[in-house]
């Protein structure tokens, strides 16, 4: 058994005896912190099931390689290869969706490819930006985003571009 698969445990025990040296009630406040954790995930979890659905509909329905065909002439401006505008939609959505996306890509056209690097960094630079808005801001009651939103895709929108350029850059694509 190596040290690191008893992290872990040793970190449990020690917040148990810290709480018991300091005259909490460890077990008391346990529950209470997993029922106010069950309360924001009921909070939360409507807009989260709905985001989900919305974007395994889309790419169900075709609408993700609808729209990879209607930008491709913008995306090869900007050196962004074509192939990745479903990441690009998936990504500020879902990240599970976008890990699919993305091994989808490299799948197909190899991790060595300008593609599969490209959505590799991709998915490591940017952010699944409406789930984050939707949990963060469910669970502190903010209903006005404001210019959150904008504000954030504005960033996804520059990390696939810096993505696309490292990658060219880096490894020549």
């Amino acid at each position: 058994m190596s040290v690191l698969s008893m992290v872990v445990p040793l970190l449990l025990c020690a917040v148990a005896l810290w709480g018991s040296a300091k005259r909490v009630d460890v077990f008391d406040a346990l529950t209470v912190g997993a029922g106010e954790g069950l309360q924001i995930l009921l909070r939360i979890l409507p807009s989260l099931v709905a985001l989900l659905t919305a974007v395994y509909m889309l790419r169900a329905s075709g609408a993700l390689e609808l729209c990879a065909q209607f930008l491709a002439p913008l995306l090869h401006v900007l050196g962004i290869p074509p192939e990745t505008v479903g990441l690009m939609l998936v990504r500020p959505v879902s990240g599970s969706a976008a890990l699919g996306v993305g091994a989808e890509l490299i799948t197909a056209y190899g991790p060595d490819s300008t593609i599969g690097r490209t959505a590799a960094v991709m998915l490591g630079s940017t952010e699944t930006t409406f789930y984050t808005i939707a949990v963060y801001y469910g669970a502190a009651k903010v209903h006005r985003t404001r210019y959150t939103i904008p504000a954030a895709l504005c960033a996804d929108v520059a990390g696939f571009i810096a993505s696309a350029w490292a990658v060219r850059v880096c490894f020549g694509g």
